[in-house]
């Protein structure tokens, strides 16, 4: 085998690695948009509630008892 085989069965060799991480990267990128996504959404929900100052789950902020503290 020359040198010039060598050097291109080496160069095919890293644009093959460098292949797989890129597609390896895509793959990792595309679940962290899809959470992203899932959070930006709650995100919103969440804003909405604050707006409207309803939520079932918890009382006026005048109707709080006072902290432990006071």
């Amino acid at each position: 085998m020359t040198e010039l085989e060598s050097r291109v069965i080496e160069l095919e060799a890293k644009v093959a690695f460098q292949e797989d991480t890129i597609e390896t990267l895509n793959d990792e990128m595309r679940v962290h948009q899809a959470r992203l996504a899932t959070m930006q959404h709650q995100i919103r929900l969440l804003a909405e509630k604050i707006k409207e100052g309803k939520d079932d789950g918890m009382m006026p902020i005048e109707q709080e008892p006072p902290p432990p503290h006071y």
